[in-house]
């Protein structure tokens, strides 16, 4: 294969790459100024990449010895990190104009295309040694994007926390990957995966095993799985909102996506061994992200637990090994993202009468009466998000449940199916504080125009509308798992 088919594979990538550097030029000629323009720009180079993804990017194959990996698995995470990517650019300008805190400076939206073309890296591994390379390239734009507002404690606060215990597990990680490659004696999938395979159905390989393990556990650390979500609430609390959003969505769409490459390409042999690790996380952060967000008082904190919650629910299908399985994890990310972002969106237009962010659930009491509109949308979320029928979060958590108890996993299906029933207590209870508490102070403002089709966008995909999609959403996700397989 020549160089250049191999350069059209990973387009996408170089589109971010090279749109992020010219902008990076530009905000440092342009300064302040130039804030504007850096980010509408940015919006069209995510779109640019969205569009490289309908070539050999999406059907390509194997790249650069191996390295890289290019298909309709790769091309589906990425169409949902760039459009997530992009929302988070376009909802930013409003929040820091009404914010006391620093103004938005043209350096956000280049790191929100940095991250995104680390994350792009991380789907498309086919080596470890991509895989990290993407991650950190991810994880170091997200540093800064937590502290970005550098006058506000919080911010800074939060940031620090991300950083240090992001150096942590990238630590694991790392050692992790040392132990596979030791043992293996290479870093690609494939070797990675004969390595795995020729290891006696009676025997041992501890180094592997125990590389698997360290490997494991710096990914779930990346998807805020159990045990590895404790920055999770507090970054997402202290980080500015459209940052959080951005965390909420896109770094756990590529984070889940690799450990489904990794569990399926690298280590698919050792599926016993590490379906064990999957399926523990996959249970402790479903209990712990229902129980913890229970007693939880700031929204952006239990939008942090939720997520955990979520997690735990797409690790169930990953959990089944399988084809079904892979396609309902996408199915339920792709719902999931929506979800979420709508979320955050409702919390962006949370301000009190000095025009400051208001984050606490109280000042939710009674909004149905003073902002219907506003109060009604995030009650379809929080149904959602708790999977009540006849809304599309419903069909999310049918996909992964379905997937495992055709692999044979009922106890697990059984056990997140009875504790959606104690997640939805604190999504209940967000909107028994909307409709039946008394009213607290309107908050001041009016919902922008952009925001507001947003909102009502993403409300419209996870009504029963949603279920329209379900043949395109089904067969796009097919063909993904496909890839894999």
């Amino acid at each position: 294969m020549d160089y250049s088919t191999q350069l059209l594979m990973s387009l996408p990538e170089l589109v971010l790459a090279v749109g992020a550097i010219l902008l990076m030029l530009v905000a440092a000629w342009g300064g302040q100024a130039s804030t504007k323009l850096v980010s509408w720009t940015s919006v069209a180079v995510l779109i640019g990449a969205g569009i490289a993804l309908a070539g050999p990017a999406s059907a390509g194959g194997e790249a650069f010895g191996g390295l890289y990996r290019a298909d309709m698995f790769a091309a589906f995470a990425k169409a949902l990190i760039f459009v997530t990517a992009a929302v988070s650019i376009i909802i930013a300008p409003r929040f820091f104009q009404l914010s006391s805190g620093d103004d938005l400076r043209p350096e956000y939206p280049v790191l929100i295309l940095l991250s995104a073309a680390g994350m792009g890296m991380m789907v498309s591994a086919g080596d470890l040694l991509t895989l990290y390379v993407g991650l950190e390239l991810q994880s170091l734009s997200a540093y800064v994007l937590a502290s970005f507002m550098r006058r506000d404690t919080r911010s800074a606060e939060a940031g620090l926390k991300y950083f240090v215990l992001g150096a942590l597990a990238s630590g694991i990680l790392l050692y992790g990957i040392s132990l596979v490659y030791g043992f293996s004696g290479t870093t690609l999938f494939e070797g990675v995966a004969q390595a795995y395979a020729a290891i006696p159905a009676d025997g041992h390989n501890y180094g592997l095993m125990f590389g698997l393990v360290f490997v494991f556990a710096g990914l779930a650390f990346k998807m805020s799985a159990v045990p590895f979500h404790m920055w999770t609430p507090d970054v997402y609390e202290g980080a500015p909102t459209p940052v959080t959003a951005f965390f909420a969505s896109a770094p756990k769409v590529a984070a889940i996506a690799l450990a489904v490459r990794v569990a399926v390409e690298a280590m698919g042999p050792a599926l016993h061994d590490w379906r064990q690790i999957v399926i523990f996380a996959a249970l402790a952060s479903i209990l712990l992200g229902a129980v913890a967000a229970i007693g939880q008082n700031n929204i952006k904190r239990l939008l942090a637990y939720s997520s955990i919650n979520n997690v735990g629910f797409a690790l169930v299908g990953l959990a089944a090994g399988t084809e079904r399985g892979v396609a309902g994890v996408l199915v339920y990310l792709t719902i999931y993202v929506v979800m979420t972002l709508g979320s955050f969106l409702v919390v962006l237009q949370m301000r009190g009468s000095d025009g400051e962010p208001v984050e606490s659930i109280a000042s939710l009491s009674g909004m149905s009466r003073t902002r219907p509109g506003l109060a009604a949308a995030l009650a379809i979320f929080m149904f959602s998000l708790a999977g009540i029928p006849p809304l599309f979060g419903f069909y999310a958590k049918f996909a992964v449940f379905e997937a495992a108890v055709a692999a044979g996993l009922f106890p697990l299906a059984v056990f997140g199916i009875a504790m959606s029933a104690i997640g939805a207590f604190y999504y209940l209870k967000i909107v028994k504080t909307m409709y039946f508490d008394d009213p607290a102070p309107a908050f001041e403002g009016k919902t922008d125009m952009v925001e507001g089709g947003l909102i009502l966008l993403t409300a419209a995909f996870v009504s029963p509308l949603g279920y329209a999609l379900i043949p395109v959403l089904g067969a796009w996700t097919t063909l993904a798992a496909k890839a894999l397989f």
